[in-house]
């Protein structure tokens, strides 16, 4: 098993551009069931999900072209409605093959996905809503079976909660559904106008993607189509955040600014010294980090998936901070080991209690999920001594070997087996 040696007190410097965004690989991956026609992406990341991902596709049948980060995908010759649990369980995304699915074959039977312990995200909002457009769902022994009555049938769909992975289930199933379907109460992610604007280019009638209220009209079929991957902002997030602990000048490239608007604010308030272009930010050497007090939110709310990062900022900041996770009850596992580094945390409840004012001293740490081992890595950075992260293939889930594509602008980092 893979991991880390970190050198602390890291330089940084130059400029880094920004890959594809996972979030919104994985459901665009996913769109390829819904079509016979290909599906050109470019854009995709080069990451451990993506390649789960691409090894489910190909068990339905979907015949993948990869070159780099180009893929051309044919789902014409669907063979398989069934995917299994050493496919499915290494990532909750997979959930979202149920709506494609069902629109092809009107019945699929999937294995209840895995992926990180940050939380029981429940699929009952997946279930409750796609059963709406006339799907009957039973769980049993493992598996979701789905059956469509006669035909999916569009119709109003009010989520309980603006869940992305529902949301995203639910666009994809309606869009071959007879009728119009509304979603009211839907996730407003980047990734989700991302996901509509691709399928919308294959032949979709989707409006209002990135509102809270999206109107589909179903079609009959869907036609070739060639789409570029939106840049990953939560990649972008945890870079600029290493750029203000290691407080050295850097430039992160190729991203819309306004996609990172909640983290900008926060830092500005934070007393980071930065300045925003359109298509790049610069991070300027700050004076002082001060604490602050936020919540994590859905979109356009402060991200849970910088939650952790931020967190080892806030450790070196002058003052206090807190920071209440409202999105995933789970989500505290990274306090434990940054307290190893040398931090000062206490949870109550939803809500982190960060000191501040610490200085991170190296030491071994284990990953506990994707954006907790981030974290430990940006602490690792700051600390002085040699850090050793642990377990870092969920690590590789979300970052491209973060040892070659951060190293070279600075950061002396490791791999060992």
């Amino acid at each position: 098993m893979d991991k880390l040696i970190i050198q602390g007190e890291s330089d940084l410097f130059g400029s880094i551009d920004i890959p594809g965004s996972k979030n919104a690989s994985l459901p665009i991956l996913i769109a390829s069931l819904l079509s016979e026609k290909n599906l050109n992406l470019t854009n995709i990341p080069k990451l451990q999900d993506v390649k789960s991902m691409i090894l489910l596709l190909e068990s339905f049948g979907v015949k993948i072209n990869e070159n780099d980060s180009k893929l051309t995908l044919n789902a014409k010759d669907l063979k398989n409605n069934i995917a299994d649990y050493d496919l499915v369980r290494k990532m909750r995304a997979s959930i979202l093959v149920l709506g494609p699915l069902l629109a092809r074959f009107k019945q699929a039977k999937i294995s209840l996905p895995g992926g990180c312990s940050i939380g029981t995200r429940p699929i009952d909002i997946h279930l409750n809503s796609l059963n709406k457009l006339g799907i009957n769902f039973e769980i049993e022994n493992g598996f979701i079976s789905g059956l469509v009555k006669n035909e999916l049938i569009g119709n109003i769909i009010d989520l309980p909660f603006p869940s992305v992975g529902a949301t995203e289930n639910v666009i994809m199933a309606a869009i071959l559904a007879k009728g119009k379907t509304i979603i009211n109460n839907a996730a407003k992610e980047p990734e989700i106008i991302d996901l509509g604007e691709c399928l919308n280019s294959m032949g979709a009638k989707i409006i209002g993607h990135g509102t809270n209220t999206i109107n589909i009209e179903g079609v009959n079929q869907l036609h070739d189509s060639s789409y570029d991957i939106m840049f990953d902002r939560i990649v972008a997030g945890t870079y600029i955040l290493a750029a203000v602990m290691i407080n050295k000048k850097f430039t992160v490239k190729n991203i819309k600014p306004k996609y990172l608007e909640s983290l900008i604010q926060t830092l500005i308030k934070m007393k980071a010294n930065l300045i925003v272009n359109d298509n790049d930010i610069t991070i300027l050497p700050s004076k002082k980090i001060i604490g602050i007090n936020i919540e994590t939110a859905p979109y356009p709310g402060f991200p849970t998936d910088l939650q952790a990062q931020i967190m080892a900022l806030m450790c070196m900041a002058d003052g206090p901070s807190t920071i209440k996770e409202k999105i995933f009850e789970n989500r505290f596992m990274h306090v434990s080991e940054l307290n190893r580094l040398g931090a000062n945390i206490k949870i109550k409840k939803d809500t982190a209690f960060i000191e501040g004012n610490k200085q991170f001293k190296g030491a071994q740490v284990m990953a506990s999920d994707l954006r907790a081992s981030v974290s430990l890595v940006l602490a690792g950075l700051c600390a002085k001594g040699e850090t050793t992260v642990n377990r870092v293939y969920h690590l590789d889930r979300g970052y491209e070997k973060i040892e070659e594509t951060l190293g070279i602008y600075g950061p002396i980092i490791k791999r060992e087996k």
